[in-house]
């Protein structure tokens, strides 16, 4: 056993000498004379997915994908990665390839385009070894098929999380790995691979699936993924033809297994009966396989470590790597995505998040919807509440007494008020209003907040508290009224006093002529009283001159003085007018002879 180890371990240190020599000299290209498809034209099966879930086994139930957590071991190397040469039971063939076990596949392992992004868009074809330089690969190995002619990558890509090609629904084994870090084997519908609640960040599709939940599932495949003829016959031949092979899966633990054996179709390698056993005696829980016979290539450091079963053209006698499509990189630890969703920074591969962020890639609040409820919104900082709720899920309103955001706000309320949480606007008890509950009802309204209008007889003002009309109002609101009233019946006496003289005639002359005319006829009046008076006088000083006179209450004018005697003595005769015909005015009248008259 230990001879032929160290036989065979000279061969393939011989045969890697002279691959890498062939590639100092020309770099000569393969001849791509080892082909080892799985169908003769196009890629996968056409029949529904409904036709998977139907013929899979019942125990399995709808379900026609696993899914498994990946391991995170970030205190561990990023892989470790054998070489093996070793028998293949009950045969005589030995096989020699590389099982790489990856302890963080998330954050260390991608599918690569051909020659890098846009490769597949281009239906470009590059080298394993080309590929995984340029992408700074600690390991890799080819990965999904393509058309050998156009370079059309084939099935489902999604490179770093970008979707670069969709099959439409093609059943062909998959394997992928979802935002969260979930390893996906298996057959996926149309809504699997494009479902963005967690969506696949790495994917690839490749033919039969070898191994499920630890048991050997090719039957299975071979009828869910069979449909046509193949450049190297029927899918049943591509299953049992010995050749170089190429697969990916994961342990119990979570960890990523690569797989890769050398070998050339119909001389050496393994079928994939022989590779499905071989992984599940190295633990291996779910696997499928990918591209193999001439495009099975494992690259370390950029370099070539495996032996491909090309010819090199235009020298046959040497062997050279084919230009592929798609691989799988493990590369160093590297944050996913690079910048940490710019919620935190990439350290030695793992996103250091900022306050409030959590999650490998920092894109998850410390609080995520719906843990506010609906009163709370998330930040960085946690729960913000709305105004008038509090606690860590915003369920809680504010203790009686506080309010507004954060309930650390207190209440104004007086005299039994209550305030509302969110505003602190206080709700007065009975007898009391105003924007702290510190006034009482004004007169004729009561109850809560004095929203109520007194229904009194004669809009008579009533109880503040209860509205009754037979209220004993305190001295204070007695006083008021008596003053009210008091202003209010001066104030009606006045305006009546004003329609009363508005609604009177107006005389024809003003108070001011009234007064004058009245002062005139005073002051006519008082003369003519002193007149009468003088006259008086007058009539007594005469009667003093003429004593024969005195009792005669008449005295004529022309008799004062003599003035009439001497009249009649001078002129009687003349005239011939006597006394006998004067008037009788002219006799004298006097008390003592009035009884002889």
């Amino acid at each position: 056993m230990a001879a032929a180890t160290a036989k065979c371990r000279c061969v393939g240190l011989l045969l890697w000498l002279c691959v890498r020599l062939s590639e100092t000299r020309n770099s000569r290209d393969s001849m791509k004379d080892d082909i080892l498809l799985p169908y003769a034209h196009g890629h996968g099966p056409s029949h529904s997915h409904r036709h998977v879930r139907d013929c899979q086994s019942v125990v399995h139930g709808n379900t026609t994908h696993e899914s498994r957590p990946s391991s995170n071991h970030s205190g561990l190397p990023v892989a470790e990665s054998k070489v093996f040469v070793s028998d293949v039971p009950g045969t005589s063939r030995w096989v020699y390839g590389h099982m790489t076990v990856v302890h963080d596949p998330l954050r260390t392992v991608s599918v690569l385009e051909p020659g890098g992004p846009g490769g597949c868009g281009m239906n470009q074809k590059a080298s394993v070894e080309e590929t995984a330089e340029a992408a700074g690969c600690l390991y890799a190995q080819n990965a999904g098929f393509f058309h050998t002619n156009t370079g059309e990558c084939l099935g489902n890509v999604v490179s770093d999380g970008r979707m670069v090609r969709d099959s439409g629904g093609v059943q062909n084994a998959q394997f992928g790995i979802r935002r969260d870090g979930t390893l996906v084997f298996g057959y996926l519908s149309q809504e699997d691979v494009l479902d963005q609640n967690n969506p696949f960040v790495q994917l690839v599709s490749g033919v039969v699936w070898l191994l499920r939940n630890g048991e050997v599932y090719i039957n299975q495949s071979l009828e869910a993924e069979c449909d046509k003829t193949q450049e190297t016959g029927v899918l049943r031949y591509f299953v049992d033809v010995v050749s170089a092979r190429t697969a990916v899966g994961h342990d119990a633990e979570g960890k990523l297994i690569l797989f890769q054996i050398d070998g050339q179709t119909e001389r050496r390698g393994m079928n994939l009966w022989e590779m499905a056993e071989f992984l599940k005696k190295y633990g291996i829980i779910n696997a499928i396989n990918l591209d193999g016979g001439g495009s099975s290539t494992f690259a370390t450091d950029g370099s070539l470590a495996s032996y491909p079963s090309d010819h090199c053209q235009p020298d046959s006698r040497w062997r050279c790597a084919r230009r592929v499509s798609t691989i799988l990189c493990v590369h160093p630890r590297r944050c996913q995505p690079a910048n940490c969703s710019g919620h935190g920074d990439c350290v030695d591969g793992s996103c250091q998040c900022q306050e409030g962020w959590r999650g490998d890639a920092c894109d998850s609040l410390v609080c995520q919807p719906p843990a506010c409820g609906v009163h709370g919104f998330c930040t960085a900082n946690g729960c913000v509440c709305d105004a008038g709720w509090r606690g860590q899920n915003c369920s809680r309103e504010c203790l009686p007494g506080f309010y507004g955001d954060g309930c650390n706000q207190t209440c104004a309320c007086v005299n039994g008020g209550s305030c509302d949480h969110v505003h602190g606007l206080c709700t007065c008890p009975p007898g009391f209003h105003g924007n702290t509950c510190e006034q009482v009802c004004p007169l004729g309204f009561f109850g809560v907040s004095c929203a109520e209008k007194c229904r009194c007889d004669d809009q008579c003002p009533c109880d503040p508290l209860t509205g009754s009309c037979n209220a004993t109002l305190p001295v204070e609101t007695n006083y008021v009224l008596h003053t009210a009233g008091n202003c209010l019946a001066k104030k009606m006496f006045t305006s009546w006093r004003k329609e009363e003289e508005a609604h009177r005639e107006k005389p024809y002359l003003t108070e001011r002529s009234w007064l004058i005319i009245t002062f005139t006829l005073a002051a006519l009046l008082s003369v003519s009283l002193l007149a009468h008076v003088l006259r008086a006088f007058r009539g007594s000083a005469a009667l003093s001159h003429f004593p024969e006179r005195r009792d005669y209450s008449y005295v004529p004018l022309n008799n004062i003085n003599g003035v009439s005697s001497r009249a009649r003595s001078s002129s009687g005769k003349e005239a011939g007018v006597g006394l006998e015909d004067s008037d009788s005015q002219d006799e004298i009248w006097s008390p003592q002879n009035s009884g002889t008259l």
